[in-house]
C-alpha cells in the first residue's frame, strides 16, 4: 500500500483520494437567524429546566457535537447525552464512545433508536432522569413536583422524535412535537410537553443548533451527510461525492452493486452517470445543434445514493471511526482491498 501525494493506491491497482477537498467551505457554514434567537430562548427558560437531555446522531457521535454553542444553556443542570438513530450506525462501537467521553468526566450516556419504543435505550431514559433530578440541587425548583427536561442538539437528530417516543410510551398519547426528515423544524422553544405521569415530567422541544464555524471539511460534510445541514445548501452531488470518499477510504464498496459499476471508484460524475443511465434517470437537454439529447440526471442519482446510505442499505456505519482512538479499533480495521458485498436496493 503506497501514499501518493493525498492519493492512496492499494492492491486492486485503485487510486482513492485519502483527503477531501472544497473549494468553497463556505457552504457547510450554516447558521440561520432562528438558531441564534434559539440559544437566547433556551437560556431565558433555564430556570423552569431541571435536566438538559442533549441528543445527537450516533453515526457522528463526536462530529455532531456542539458543546460550545450549548455551554451557557446545559449550566449547573443534571446532563444526559443521548445519541440517536443507533440503529443506522456500528453498534459495536459503542462501549468506546462511551468510555471516551468518560474520560473526559461524562458519565451519563445513552444510545436510542426512536423507532423502537422496546429500545433499551429509550427505557432507561426516563429513570435516569428521575435519578439525575433527585440526586442533585433543584434550585427554585425544589418544591415542585413536576421534573422539566430541555432537549438540546443540532438539527435533524431525532430531538422532537424522542419526545413523541417517550410521549407515546409513556401515556400513549399521540405526537406533539412536530418532526420532519429535513432539518429545521422546530424553530422555536415551544411549550411544555407532558411525556410521563409517574412521574411527572414534562419536555421543552428546542430549535437545532449549529456552530457559526465548522471546524474542519471532514466535519461539515460529516454533518451535511447525516442531513443536519440541508441537502440544498450544500450540494447534492457534492454531499455524493463526500460519501463515495468515505466509503473507499474505509473499505466499504457495497455500493459497487447498487450503483451497477464494475469496481469501486473514485470518480463520482462517472459513478453517477452509470447509475444514472442503468436506471432510467435521464432528462432532454438541447445539444451545441440545438437537437434535444438525453442526458444522465446525475442530480436525482446523487440523492437516491446518498438516501440509501441514509437509511441503512450499504449497512451500518460509524462516520467517525477516524476520531476514535482505541487498539481495538485499530486492529479491527481492513486494507483496502476491493471486495463485492451484495447491497438489496
Amino acid at each position: 500500500m503506497v501514499y501518493l501525494s493525498g492519493l492512496l493506491y492499494n492492491e486492486s491497482q485503485q487510486v482513492f483520494r485519502t483527503v477531501f477537498k472544497l473549494k468553497n467551505r463556505t457552504v457547510l457554514h450554516w447558521f440561520p437567524g432562528h438558531m441564534g434567537k434559539g440559544v437566547k430562548d433556551m437560556q431565558k427558560k433555564l430556570k423552569s429546566v431541571d435536566c438538559i437531555v442533549e441528543v445527537h446522531d450516533a453515526r457522528i457521535p463526536f462530529s455532531g457535537r456542539n458543546p460550545e454553542s450549548f455551554q451557557t444553556v446545559s449550566g449547573l443542570r443534571p446532563h444526559i447525552l443521548v445519541y440517536n438513530k443507533r440503529d443506522l450506525a456500528n453498534e459495536d462501537l459503542e462501549s468506546v464512545i462511551i468510555n471516551k467521553h468518560k474520560e473526559n468526566g461524562f458519565q451519563n450516556i445513552l444510545f436510542t433508536n426512536c423507532k423502537d419504543q422496546k429500545c433499551n435505550g429509550i427505557k432507561r431514559l426516563v429513570p435516569l432522569v428521575q435519578k439525575q433530578i433527585l440526586s442533585s440541587h433543584r434550585y427554585n425548583r425544589s418544591e415542585n413536583r413536576d421534573y422539566c427536561l430541555m432537549v438540546i442538539g443540532v438539527p435533524n437528530v431525532g430531538k422532537s422524535s424522542l419526545i413523541n417516543t417517550l410521549r407515546n410510551k409513556n401515556l400513549l398519547k399521540k405526537n406533539a412535537a412536530h418532526v420532519g426528515a429535513v432539518p429545521g423544524i422546530t424553530r422555536s422553544v415551544g411549550e411544555k410537553i407532558k411525556i410521563s405521569d409517574d412521574p411527572l415530567i414534562y419536555v421543552l422541544d428546542t430549535p437545532g443548533i449549529l456552530s457559526p464555524k465548522v471546524p474542519s471539511v471532514d466535519v461539515g460534510m460529516k454533518l451535511a451527510l447525516c442531513a443536519t445541514i440541508p441537502d440544498k445548501e450544500v450540494g447534492i452531488e457534492l454531499i455524493a461525492d463526500y460519501l463515495l470518499f468515505w466509503l473507499n477510504k474505509h473499505s466499504h464498496f457495497g455500493y459497487t452493486d447498487f450503483l451497477g459499476i464494475d469496481n469501486p471508484s473514485d470518480n463520482i460524475s462517472e459513478a453517477l452517470s452509470v447509475f444514472a443511465m442503468k436506471n432510467n434517470f435521464t432528462m432532454k437537454v438541447l445539444d451545441c445543434e440545438g437537437k434535444r439529447v438525453l442526458k444522465p440526471n446525475l442530480n436525482l442519482a446523487a440523492v437516491r445514493f446518498v438516501d440509501a446510505f441514509r437509511r441503512g442499505i450499504f449497512g451500518k456505519f460509524t462516520l467517525d471511526i477516524d476520531e476514535i482512538h482505541s487498539p481495538n479499533i485499530k486492529s479491527s480495521h481492513k486494507p483496502l482491498i476491493y471486495k463485492r458485498v451484495n447491497v438489496i436496493k
